[in-house]
């Protein structure tokens, strides 16, 4: 899937915390996908996630569905 992300603004997520730089960061407004790079590597490359794949995963995380048992 291409997406122009040129003019993206980026954000670093919500889920990020003070770990020293080892957080995402996404950019909103592009319909029905949601681009996601490493704040570290800024010019490097970004995964492009669709809407609902997205949704999915933050509610996961949200949740706690990926913490350690």
């Amino acid at each position: 899937m291409d997406v122009d992300l040129t003019d993206a603004s980026w954000r670093k997520s919500s889920y990020s915390g003070t770990n020293g730089g080892a957080c995402i960061e996404v950019a909103d407004g592009f319909a029905g996908v949601m681009p996601v790079r490493d704040s570290k590597d800024p010019s490097g490359p970004a995964l492009v996630f669709s809407a609902i794949a997205w949704q999915a995963f933050a509610t996961a995380v949200r949740t706690g569905e990926f913490d350690a048992r």
